[in-house]
């Protein structure tokens, strides 16, 4: 066990070949909790904006404790997606932020587990985007929002349904 441990992958495994310092694919070796019955269960998760790269890092971590005499099971996780620096959407929403603040937004693209990949699963063809307000320490009990960024992100979100409904 100790030794399937050392050799697990955890951290990033690689980056975005068009987006520098962007984070393409990683793997977090998240919990060793001992179970009744001398059982052990290893936790471990993968991000991914290209699928088949989270599933690769995946087969590998599967094929070490597999090596090591562990079952091993996966779940569902999300699905990836990568960002679309050409997107219709995303030009759109940077017109009607430029419009409404008179300043040219700042676009980022993050590594984490989105729902947006889940949407693109089922409708490969949809051009999306993820923006809101300042989040900030997401999924912690500091998690809080920035109360001033809700109704700056309510007018560009209203901006834009315009500008998209004007273009039909």
């Amino acid at each position: 066990l100790v030794r399937a441990l050392y050799c697990c992958p955890h951290g990033v495994i690689s980056m975005d070949k068009n987006i520098p310092g962007l984070v393409e694919t990683s793997t977090n070796l998240a919990s060793v909790k001992m179970l009744p019955d001398n059982q052990i269960l290893v936790t471990t998760s993968q991000r991914s904006a290209v699928e088949s790269r989270k599933l690769d890092i995946a087969q590998q971590i599967e094929a070490l404790f597999q090596l090591a005499g562990a079952e091993v099971t996966h779940g569902d996780g999300y699905p990836g997606w990568a960002p679309n620096v050409n997107s219709p959407i995303l030009k759109t929403a940077c017109k009607a932020y430029e419009d409404l603040y008179g300043v040219t937004p700042a676009v980022k693209a993050l590594h984490a587990g989105l729902e947006c990949g889940m949407f693109l699963e089922n409708n490969p063809k949809l051009d999306m985007i993820s923006f809101g307000p300042t989040l900030r320490d997401v999924h912690s009990p500091d998690e809080r929002m920035h109360i001033a960024a809700v109704e700056k992100f309510w007018n560009h979100l209203v901006k834009i349904l315009e500008m998209v409904a004007k273009n039909k």
